[in-house]
This record gives C-alpha cells, sequence and structure tokens, in this order.
C-alpha cells in the first residue's frame, strides 16, 4: 500500500513543529508550509494525502486555499483548524467539502481521528478513480457498434429488442453482446451497468424514454436474453 502524507499549513512555526510531532507519532509522514501560496506551489505526489489548514493565513486565507484548490481540481481532504468560533467560517468550509472543523486548543485524539478519517477518503477516491480509469480503457476498445449494443443492454433489453432498435438480426446482436461483455470482462450484466454509470455512458434510450439508465436498473433480466 502505498504511503500516505499529511500536509500541514500554519503560519505559526511553534504549531507547525507541534503538528509534525503529533502526526509522526502516528507513523504518519508529514510536510510542512508557512502559507497557502507555498503549498499551492507544492506539485502533490501520487499517493494518499490530506491537509490540516489553519484558517487565518498571512495573504490568502485557508478558505482561500481551499476555494483555489477545487477551482484546480486538486482533490485533496481538508481538516481545518482555527483559534477562532466562527460558525459562518465553519459552515463555509464544510460546504466546501472539509473533512472537519476543529477550534484550538483541539484535542490530539481527535485530530488524529479526523486525519485518519480524511486519509480514508483520499484513498476512497483514489481507488474509485483507478476503477474509471480502467472502466474507461476498456470503453474505449469496443467499436461504435459494440458500444450501441452495451447502451441498450444496460436499459435491460434482451437480444430481440436490441436486434430491433439497431435493425440488425438478433444473432448478430449476441456476437456483438458476447463480445462486449468479454471486452469489459463482465460476468453479468450487472457488472455491465455498474460499469456504463461508472464509465458515465449514456444509453441511447434515454433520448427516447426521457428516463435514465439508472432509472431503468429495474428492468435488468437476471440472465442474458
Amino acid at each position: 500500500m502505498t504511503a500516505a502524507v499529511v500536509y500541514v499549513v500554519d503560519d505559526d512555526q511553534s504549531v507547525r513543529k507541534a503538528l509534525s510531532r503529533l502526526i509522526r507519532s502516528a507513523d504518519l509522514e508529514v510536510e510542512t508550509f508557512a502559507a497557502a501560496q507555498a503549498f499551492l506551489d507544492h506539485t502533490l505526489p501520487d499517493r494518499p494525502a490530506c491537509l490540516v489548514l489553519d484558517v487565518r493565513l498571512p495573504g490568502p486565507s485557508g478558505l482561500d486555499l481551499q476555494s483555489a484548490l477545487s477551482r484546480a481540481r486538486r482533490e485533496i481532504p481538508i481538516v481545518f483548524l482555527t483559534g477562532y468560533g466562527d460558525v459562518p467560517v465553519s459552515v463555509r468550509a464544510m460546504k466546501g467539502g472539509a473533512v472537519d472543523f476543529l477550534e484550538k486548543p483541539f484535542n490530539d485524539q481527535e485530530l488524529l481521528d479526523a486525519i485518519q478519517r480524511a486519509l480514508a477518503r483520499s484513498r476512497k477516491a483514489r481507488a474509485e478513480s483507478a476503477e474509471r480509469s480502467t472502466i474507461q480503457r476498456r470503453l474505449d476498445t469496443l467499436t461504435p457498434r459494440e458500444r450501441e449494443v452495451l447502451a441498450l443492454v444496460v436499459t435491460g433489453m434482451l437480444n430481440k429488442q436490441v436486434a430491433e432498435r439497431l435493425g440488425a438480426s438478433e444473432k448478430t446482436i449476441k456476437v456483438h453482446r458476447g463480445r462486449v461483455m468479454r471486452k469489459m470482462q463482465a460476468n453479468s450484466v450487472a457488472d455491465l451497468v455498474r460499469m456504463a454509470e461508472k464509465g458515465r455512458l449514456r444509453s441511447p434510450a434515454t433520448e427516447v424514454t426521457g428516463r435514465s439508465d439508472v432509472a431503468l436498473r429495474s428492468h435488468i433480466p437476471s440472465v442474458m436474453g
């Protein structure tokens, strides 16, 4: 498993040192920054990570950094720290996707627990991203006709219905469907539905029925037609 890293952004050197000691005591790697811009200029490695971020910083604030990361699509779970009990600020931080918002002085275990939740979120996001990439690579191996067959199969259509829709023979559709199953490495139609959703494959049926693939899942046959 790739080792995780915790980033700390706080303008108080003594706080940075104290947080570094605490985080290392939990056998976690830590890197510290004195300002938001310094962190923004840092290239994040491809590994699980989270950010422990002070709200009030010289220059761009912690909330400004959160917004900048969101605009840049640099996804990293954030645990905010503040020495001031400011409800509107905490609400804004949490709406922005923060994992937690802790007031100083905080309990050491409370912070370590928040960091572990943030790292768990990071690991989950990385796993989901990797899965989407794998699914997209499989989708990219499909021919245009196979993609059409897949998009209709995941709505619950049987081979005969797909054939009628695409103006092809049922035998031809069975061949295409078998190739789709092999290329997508799917064991069932349910597997295809899950991958199509994660791959954000749009079904032609949506344009006709006005219903999404998700809404049509109840029509999925238990066996291939």
